[in-house]
C-alpha cells in the first residue's frame, strides 16, 4: 500500500442530458438523475454510485481482513439498501443496511466468519466516512461437503 494521504480525482462533464464521469485510465461512466428525482432511471446516479461504493468497499475490506487472518472463504455477496431522506431541511443519506452473505467451506468456524464480517464493516473506509448510520446484517452459509 502507498503511504497516506491518498488522493483521487474525478472529472464530470455535461452536455445537454448527457453527463459523463472520468478518472484517469478508467472507463468513463454515464450518469443521470435517478427516477426518484425525475431522471430516466437507466444510468448510474450519484445515489446509486454512493450505495455501490459502500458495497464495493465492504467486500474489498473483507478480502483484506480475510487474507490477513488466513481465513478461507468461497463467495461473498453483498447488498446495500440506502435510505435518502430530508433531515432538518437537508436531503441526505440517513441509513445504509449492508446485507452480507458469506459462503465458507464445510468445517469453517462460523463465529469467526461473522467476526470477520463485523470487522470488515467496522473498517470500511467509505462507511466510516459517512454521517449516516450503517448497519450490518451478516449471514454465513456453509458449502455442502464434497
Amino acid at each position: 500500500m502507498h503511504p497516506f494521504p491518498h488522493e483521487y480525482e474525478v472529472s464530470a462533464a455535461a452536455s445537454g442530458e448527457r453527463l459523463t464521469l472520468r478518472s484517469g485510465e478508467l472507463a468513463p461512466i454515464e450518469s443521470a438523475a435517478p427516477a426518484e428525482f425525475d431522471g430516466p432511471g437507466d444510468k448510474w446516479s450519484p445515489e446509486t454510485l454512493m450505495t455501490a461504493a459502500v458495497a464495493d468497499c465492504f467486500i474489498l475490506t473483507f478480502k483484506a481482513v480475510a487474507a490477513a487472518s488466513r481465513f478461507e472463504w468461497e463467495n461473498l455477496e453483498c447488498r446495500v439498501k440506502a435510505t435518502l431522506d430530508r433531515v432538518e431541511r437537508v436531503t441526505r443519506f440517513t441509513h445504509f443496511v449492508v446485507t452480507a452473505e458469506l459462503t465458507v467451506p464445510a468445517g469453517t468456524d462460523e463465529a469467526q466468519a461473522v467476526k470477520l464480517l463485523e470487522k470488515s464493516e467496522a473498517n470500511c473506509l467509505v462507511a466510516n466516512s459517512l454521517i449516516a448510520e450503517v448497519a450490518l446484517e451478516p449471514s454465513v452459509v456453509v458449502s455442502p461437503g464434497r
